[in-house]
């Protein structure tokens, strides 16, 4: 197979001559990752080609991802169950991080919707390639549909009896998940969840580069492995670890509490509703702002400023 795409330069003569001069070819490689500045070319050109989606489209698409975060976060509780006394935290939450690096891959490889993506959508409205009112109609729609597809996931999950893998160790790390997701201090949720989403954009910007899947893959792999395991904020996952965490405390039977050897359920739950979605909406707005202005406007400021003015 041929990976090398020949290239010919032309170039003008002196002024006041006619016709061009063509340099060698040189061979560029096609598999070789674009530069920074073709890949801010391509998250412009991306952001556009989603606004151009309808409405119904981009919620179906939205439903898809939130449900491939969903698959993330379900694979990630699997891989951290009972590991506790076999390995270390960090080595643990390694673990955890890679195999939730799943979700992302899912949605950029196998064509989804995702708010914190979608932040870089920024760039082609500073550019005038959007309109404001497109820019929201597209975050509004994929939010809402990234939780539909959050919740409706863990609820399947749940009535398929997953909470009930090893005996309950499967439940019990998904009750830990719920209750730490939903407890934070506000002020903390907000910059763990500026963090989160620089390190998701991060890894959109680079599967931009790619050209290969096995590419994309790792491209995406390290930067979502580096955001779970430092336990940052990302909103549309906490749709799923709380909803599926509050399924288990309200909805599991008796045999499900014994197996952790606690005799009877507690009364009072445990998982603060309340508290958590007021969290969600500071989580978002960390998000957002980790998202569209760290990454997606100081990457156009610095190579797609000059060039749209």
């Amino acid at each position: 197979m041929n990976v090398m795409k020949p290239v010919t330069e032309v170039s003008t003569k002196a002024a006041g001559s006619t016709g061009a001069a063509s340099r060698p070819a040189v061979e560029v490689p096609l598999f070789d990752a674009l530069m920074p500045p073709a890949i801010a070319r391509a998250a412009e050109d991306l952001g556009v080609k989603k606004a151009h989606y309808d409405t119904a489209t981009l919620f179906v698409l939205a439903i898809l991802g939130g449900a491939f975060i969903s698959f993330g976060g379900f694979f990630a509780i699997v891989a951290m169950s009972d590991a506790a006394g076999h390995m270390s935290f960090g080595v643990t939450r390694l673990i955890g991080g890679i195999v939730f690096s799943l979700g992302l891959v899912l949605i950029i490889c196998g064509g989804a919707q995702l708010f914190t993506g979608d932040c870089l959508m920024v760039m082609a409205w500073a550019s005038k390639r959007l309109r404001f009112r497109e820019l929201i109609r597209v975050w509004v729609t994929v939010w809402i549909g990234n939780g539909v597809g959050a919740v409706a996931t863990a609820l399947i999950l749940f009535l398929a009896g997953a909470y009930k893998i090893g005996h309950g160790a499967f439940g019990a790390v998904a009750l830990s998940f719920a209750l730490a997701k939903a407890s934070d201090a506000p002020m903390e949720a907000f910059f763990l969840a500026i963090l989160c989403n620089v390190m998701v954009c991060l890894a959109v910007w680079l599967s931009l580069s790619a050209r290969s899947f096995t590419d994309k893959m790792l491209s995406i792999m390290f930067p979502v492995a580096f955001f779970v395991a430092a336990g940052f904020e990302h909103c549309i996952a906490d749709m799923f670890f709380v909803p599926f965490g509050l399924m288990i405390e309200q909805w599991a039977p008796q045999s499900f509490w014994l197996d952790l050897g606690h005799g009877t359920i507690t009364i009072e739950p445990l998982i603060p509703v309340q508290h958590f979605l007021g969290n969600l909406a500071v989580i978002t707005a960390g998000n957002w702002i980790g998202g569209a202005l760290l990454v997606g406007a100081v990457y156009w400021f610095v190579f797609r400023f000059r060039r749209s003015h």
